[in-house]
């Protein structure tokens, strides 16, 4: 049996990984994916503490997970779709054992809801710079959302394509100021504010977007869209077979938690993007990682002196 199961290995994962392991418990790590998490994608990683010269999210956490098993933690390439607990312990996909249970799944990118969107998915339609900035070398492409990812890959995407079509539907951005003045003195970037994207058309490409501006329809010739426009929570792994949830679910569909990712499950933590006000930062992660595997530790503790 495990001491505690980690599910989801992005920084928030990895961090409790590396904490729990380097406190003497048997850990694993269960990732559908490769490790690492979203931001992994990112083009440009410029704020983490400590790390002074600006690095991709690649290589931001390239080291994390070799470090995570210096101390111990194994890692597994398995996805985890189901969770249960009984009087003592947690059960993973009905045979994986755990005393402590610490769901670090994130989340995944919203559509913008425009029409023809999932059918030009993988044909136009992208929410990876970074994996599909290269196939529109030269070209014109647009980028939805106001916020510091959105900007940051309008940035990065201009390195690459001919002009980039900035698209928000409010009249100021959400981003940090340092990213919107890069943005505003970037002449490869054109921000269309009061902006939506209604529809996206091609033959087995996308060729247009169909924008309305307060009113005003617009066509624009461009080979990609980039939705950047907010996450949804990863919680199917805490759906029971009834449809209600192993622990309570805040209403934008987060997990509640306290100051020490305690979930209203006893032994079951939350940490990083999936989690109540997470600030979607790596460094928030991490620091969420690290406060639950410590409290994983009292919690074992506590549980075995009982017994």
């Amino acid at each position: 049996m495990l001491d505690v199961a980690i599910i989801g290995g992005g920084p928030a994962g990895l961090s409790a990984g590396l904490y729990a392991s380097r406190m003497g418990l048997k850990t694993k790590i269960f990732e559908k994916f490769a490790t690492g998490g979203q931001i992994a994608l990112s083009s440009e990683i410029e704020n983490y503490p400590g790390v002074c010269e600006v690095k991709s999210g690649f290589e931001l956490m390239e080291c994390w997970p070799q470090q995570v098993k210096k101390f111990g933690c194994e890692i597994e390439n398995i996805e985890i779709t189901k969770l249960q607990k009984n009087e003592t312990y947690f059960i993973l996909n009905n045979d994986i054992k755990a005393k402590a249970v610490i769901i670090a799944t994130g989340s995944s990118p919203k559509r913008a809801g425009f029409e023809n969107e999932e059918k030009f998915i993988g044909r136009g339609v992208s929410t990876c710079a970074v994996c599909d900035g290269f196939f529109y070398k030269g070209k014109d492409v647009a980028v939805i959302g106001g916020g510091d990812t959105a900007l940051e890959e309008a940035i990065y995407l201009s390195s690459i394509v001919n002009k980039v079509y900035l698209i928000h539907r409010r009249d100021k951005f959400r981003a940090s100021p340092t990213t919107i003045k890069r943005v505003l003195n970037n002449k490869k970037i054109e921000i269309l504010y009061n902006s939506i994207i209604e529809k996206v058309e091609g033959e087995q490409f996308l060729n247009s977007i169909y924008l309305d501006k307060e009113g005003e329809k617009r066509e624009l010739k461009v080979s990609g869209v980039f939705v950047f426009v907010g996450n949804i929570k990863n919680t199917d792994i805490l759906k029971n077979e009834n449809g209600s949830f192993l622990c309570e679910i805040s209403e934008d569909g987060s997990v509640k938690v306290d100051l020490n990712m305690k979930t209203s499950v006893e032994g079951l933590f939350a940490v990083g993007d999936i989690r109540k006000d997470s600030k979607k930062q790596v460094v928030c992660a991490a620091a969420d990682g690290a406060v639950a595997a410590l409290e994983v530790v009292k919690y074992i503790d506590e549980m075995e002196n009982n017994l």
